[in-house]
């Protein structure tokens, strides 16, 4: 039994390694075609891009059970060179 085992184990393994490889590069393909070419030309811009400059964003975590934004003072946190406090 184990004899039988030993002599599979490496064929199996093999077999994980080929097909998880062949996955590998199919999905590095499809990130090389998603990627333009600088010889490619640019695409039209669609007005259904949705430019978002100017516009107010609420995350969900402001909001309370209501839907409104909360009148709790909240924790924030700085990194870098705003840590001036």
């Amino acid at each position: 039994m184990y004899a039988a085992l030993s002599q599979l184990f490496p064929l199996l393994y093999g077999a994980c390694f080929l097909v998880l490889l062949w996955q590998a590069f199919r999905v590095m393909g499809r990130g090389f075609s998603a990627t333009p070419r600088p010889s490619d030309p640019l695409p039209a811009p669609s007005p259904s891009a949705g430019d978002r400059t100017g516009r107010l964003t609420i995350h969900p975590e402001l909001l309370d059970a209501d839907g409104q934004i909360t009148q709790e003072d909240l924790l924030t946190v700085r990194f870098g060179a705003d840590a001036t406090e």
